[in-house]
Order: structure tokens, then C-alpha cells, then sequence
């Protein structure tokens, strides 16, 4: 018997079925000629489906329906059978891991993401690392081409002992010039201290000679005077602030006699009223007069702005032994453009010695009340007495 249909059979817990459906088992040797189930591991599967039953077949009998004896025997095996509930290790495994595969799969993802991106970033670093250093490279390329070398440069390689050679050389001149520069700086220092020295007596004779460098007879220090009774009078200022110049001991103004002196400085002079007047000077002797200077600080220096109150125009005479023959010897006249000593040559032609003489202002450079003289220098030859009347008589007789 291939198939056999179990009616009325009662359903085990596996089977879709009500009581009273049919089972039909397709695989059952047990049941079909006592051969064994061919399925899997024993289980027997069973398809549980209504009986096709004709709408026009009687109605069966609702009483309980009878089960062979053989049948009874093989329902243990069958419920057994079907309360079996099927293994699902498998699909358990299967859901297990796919839920552990969607869990892990975000944080695996963002270390991939973050994997990426290092690895982008570290691409991205030694692209412009290898950039930079083509540029770098090339740049010192150019350098090196643009730049020439120097010509004092070798350009052949040099071995070690031509090297030490060369240094040595070297080093001999550099010690060499580091001598001569030491005997140069002694000798500059000799130049310079022997120019010093000379440079100070220079000084020193200057300071101490006379500029005019003419030996000076009307000089107190060497016996000269002021005849007071054929020089001007003083210039006496009628202002109240010179009311104690009429004492000696209050009195401001200055003698004549500081013409006299080597002393120059503004306000050391004499001053005489008005713009004209003279001054008599005793010579230590009998004097050949060749020249006269006069001397009369700058306007440079004046506290009053100017110089108006120097001498302009002046005549010079040589007096005789009895103060009556004058000797006409020039008229001249001082500028203030020049410098302030300015001497004058003498019109004494033949030399005639003279034991006095006469300077005599004509004008001065605009002061109205007084004129200034600071100081009067006689230059000629001291004769004696002998030959000084000898000159006087021939030149009363040339007169």
C-alpha cells in the first residue's frame, strides 16, 4: 500500500488541523508496508488538508468516529512525533549575528570614516611637503645660477697641505701689515706731538711779540710819555652818573697814557671832547720815525653796536727839541673795513730823528660827543744825540 489516509485521527500539537481533519502522512513506512520514513532525522512531515467532500454527499453521522486497532497503535508515536517543536539554532545564530552586525556596523563605519580621512589628510600633508621642496630646490637652482661666482674664489680643489700652506701665508702678511700699521701710528703720533709743540711756540711767539712785528718807541714799558700840556683834555660827560669821575679815587674815565699800553679791550681808552683833537707823545729818544699804527677793536666786539667813536682822519708831525718846528710826516686815515691794527708808512724822506710826536684827529666815524683812541705805536731807528741834531739841521735846511 503506497499511501494510506488515517481518518479521525487526533491532532497532535504540530497540526494546523481541527479533531475531525484528515492528516495525511507522505512519508510513513511504518504505517505504508511497515518500510521506514524517508525525511530527516526521523520527523515526519505532515500535510494537514480539509476532504474534499461533495456538497451533495449525505451528511456523516456526528458520533465518534472508530479508530482501527493498528492505527491506535502508531497514535502515541505520531503525537510524539508532532509535539517535537522544530530546532531553530540555526535562524537564532543567524538573527544574533545580523543584530550584531547592525550594531557594530555605525562605530566600524566611522573609524573607516576616520581612517579615510587621516589617510587624506596625510596625502594632502606630503603633497605640499614634496611641492615645497620642488620649489625650494628650484629656487636654489636659480640662486646659484643668477649668482656668479667670485673671482677670488678657487675653483680648483685644494688639497690639505696646499690649504694649511696658503693659511700660513696668510697669516705671516696679516702679521707683517700689523707691524707696519704700528710703526705708521708711532710715526703719526711722533708728526703729531712734534706739529703740537711747534704749533704752541708758534702760539706762544705770536701772543708774546707784537703782531706788527716792528719794535714799538711809544711804549711806557720802555720809557715813553704823555706830554699833558699839548694833548687834548679828558672827555667829560655831564650826565649825573658821571658826577664822581671828578674824583680820583670814583674816576672811571681813562688817562691818556693808556694809549700807551698793550692792553686792548673795549672801553680801555681815552677819549677826548668832540671829533677833533691831539696827543703829544715823549719818545724815550731821538727817534727816526718810519711808520705809526694805530689800533681800534673791531665793531664786532663794541657794546655799543659800532665803532663811530674811532679816529677817521689824522696827521702825524714830528716835534722838535724846543716843541716849536713841527715836521709835517702824512696825513691818513683809518677804515674800519680792515683789520683792526693798521699801520702807516711816514713820509720822513730824508730820515730826520724827532724827540716827540704829534697825532693830531681830524675826524672820527660819526660819534658826536667824543672820540676813542686805544692805542698809538711809533715804529723807526733810535739814533743818538749827535746824530740826531745832525738829521735836525739838514732837515731845517731841506725846510
Amino acid at each position: 500500500m503506497d499511501s494510506a489516509v488515517v481518518r479521525s485521527v487526533r491532532a497532535g500539537p504540530g497540526c494546523r488541523c481541527g479533531g475531525t481533519e484528515v492528516c495525511e502522512a507522505t512519508q510513513l513506512s511504518a504505517f505504508c508496508a511497515g518500510e521506514t520514513v524517508a525525511g530527516s532525522r526521523g520527523n515526519a512531515s505532515l500535510r494537514c488538508a480539509r476532504p474534499q467532500r461533495s456538497p451533495w454527499a449525505p451528511a456523516e453521522p456526528a458520533g465518534p468516529s472508530v479508530v482501527p486497532e493498528e492505527q491506535q497503535d502508531l497514535l502515541p508515536a505520531l503525537d510524539l512525533r508532532q509535539e517535537r517543536p522544530p530546532p531553530r539554532v540555526s535562524k537564532s545564530f543567524l538573527s544574533l549575528l545580523f543584530q550584531a552586525l547592525s550594531v557594530l556596523s555605525a562605530p566600524i563605519g566611522d573609524v573607516l570614516l576616520t581612517v579615510y580621512r587621516e589617510v587624506c589628510c596625510i596625502r594632502f600633508l606630503l603633497t605640499a611637503v614634496s611641492l615645497l621642496s620642488l620649489f625650494l630646490a628650484a629656487l636654489w637652482l636659480g640662486i646659484l645660477y643668477l649668482v656668479s661666482p667670485s673671482e677670488d674664489e678657487p675653483t680648483e680643489m685644494l688639497t690639505l697641505s696646499e690649504y694649511r700652506e696658503r693659511v700660513h701665508a696668510q697669516g705671516q702678511q696679516l702679521q707683517q701689515l700689523q707691524a707696519e700699521l704700528s710703526q705708521l701710528r708711532k710715526e703719526v703720533c711722533g708728526v703729531r706731538t712734534a706739529n703740537s709743540e711747534r704749533v704752541a711756540k708758534l702760539v706762544f711767539q705770536r701772543l708774546n711779540e707784537d703782531f706788527v712785528q716792528k719794535p714799538d718807541y711809544a711804549l711806557s714799558s720802555v720809557g715813553a710819555s704823555i706830554d699833558l700840556e699839548k694833548t687834548s683834555h679828558d672827555y667829560e660827560d655831564t650826565n649825573i652818573a658821571y658826577f664822581w669821575n671828578r674824583f680820583s679815587f670814583w674816576n672811571y674815565a681813562r688817562p691818556p697814557t693808556v694809549i700807551l699800553e698793550p692792553d686792548v679791550f673795549p672801553g680801555n681808552c681815552w677819549a677826548f671832547q668832540g671829533n677833533q683833537g691831539q696827543v703829544v707823545i715823549r719818545l724815550p729818544g731821538r727817534v727816526q720815525l718810519s711808520d705809526i699804527t694805530l689800533q681800534h677793536p673791531p665793531p664786532s666786539v663794541a657794546h655799543s653796536g659800532g665803532a663811530n667813536s674811532a679816529p677817521r682822519d689824522f696827521s702825524v708831525f714830528g716835534l722838535q727839541v724846543d716843541d716849536e718846528t713841527e715836521v709835517f710826516l702824512g696825513r691818513f686815515a683809518f677804515d674800519l673795513e680792515k683789520p683792526e691794527i693798521q699801520t702807516f708808512h711816514l713820509q720822513n724822506d730824508p730820515p730826520a730823528a724827532f724827540p716827540k710826536v704829534k697825532i693830531k684827529i681830524l675826524s672820527n666815524w660819526g660819534h658826536p660827543h667824543f672820540t676813542c683812541l686805544y692805542r698809538v705805536r711809533a715804529h723807526g731807528v733810535r739814533t743818538s744825540e749827535g746824530a740826531g741834531d745832525r738829521a735836525v739841521g739838514a732837515a731845517r735846511g731841506s725846510h
